[in-house]
């Protein structure tokens, strides 16, 4: 980003050289349907894509946006129980919507911060190719974190 003076302004980020595909050790584990293997693999830190959307707080009298701000996403289930979501890739998530912009996040980050906005959970690849629900004690143990990358 531009700051306008000839300087710019680059934030760190944790995954350089991020191309937006899965890790290939979690994507093996979920397509395997080995869940203690995506939560080794979770526990790690892996990066996880939270997407965010716009959303409208007011419209002109033209119908044109007037107001917005970008959100992160949740599922509300019929029973109540709520859901972050998150995606293994960039693909999965462009199969979910088009138009979410996708932010990198450790695997750790994203159940930390579920339990923080009081979600039940975490919906990891809701719109396939294979879908894991990352909740109770197991998205505890991820939040806590520990586990050796590998």
């Amino acid at each position: 980003m531009s700051l306008g003076d000839g300087r710019q302004l680059h934030a760190p980020t944790p995954f350089p050289g991020d191309d937006g595909r899965p890790d290939p050790v979690l994507r093996a584990a979920l397509d395997a349907g080995d869940g203690d293997a995506v939560l080794d693999r979770l526990r790690c830190g892996v990066r996880l894509l939270v997407p965010v959307v716009a959303v409208l707080e007011e419209a002109g009298d033209d119908g044109r946006d007037k107001a917005s701000h970008m959100a992160s996403v949740s599922l509300v289930q019929s029973d109540g129980r709520r859901g972050l979501l998150a995606f293994t890739s960039a693909e999965s998530l462009r199969a979910w919507d088009r138009e979410a912009r996708p932010v990198p996040a450790r695997a750790i980050d994203v159940a930390v911060a579920a339990i923080a906005e009081g979600a039940d959970g975490v919906l990891v690849d809701i719109a396939g190719p294979v879908r894991f629900a990352l909740d109770g004690e197991a998205l505890r143990l991820v939040a806590a974190g520990g586990g050796e990358p590998g």
